[in-house]
């Protein structure tokens, strides 16, 4: 059995597009403690397993800061 979202229709609201020359802040990165942080350097291929899309990619570690 799925369950389906359900959402208040006072919560919906129109999509307005951003407005031209503002600039998209993206959020800060999360550091986590004691474990290594990696960076993707190339998506190399992607396949469907079951439904779910799984991702070859080649990465590097990054230093810590």
């Amino acid at each position: 059995m799925k369950i389906h979202p359900v959402v208040n229709v006072s919560r919906i609201a129109m999509y307005q597009k951003q407005v031209e020359g503002q600039k998209k802040i993206p959020p800060p990165s999360v550091e986590i403690n004691r474990e290594k942080k990696y960076k993707v350097e190339k998506i190399l291929n992607k396949r469907d397993v079951r439904g779910n899309l799984k991702y070859l990619v080649r990465y590097t570690v990054k230093e810590d800061i």
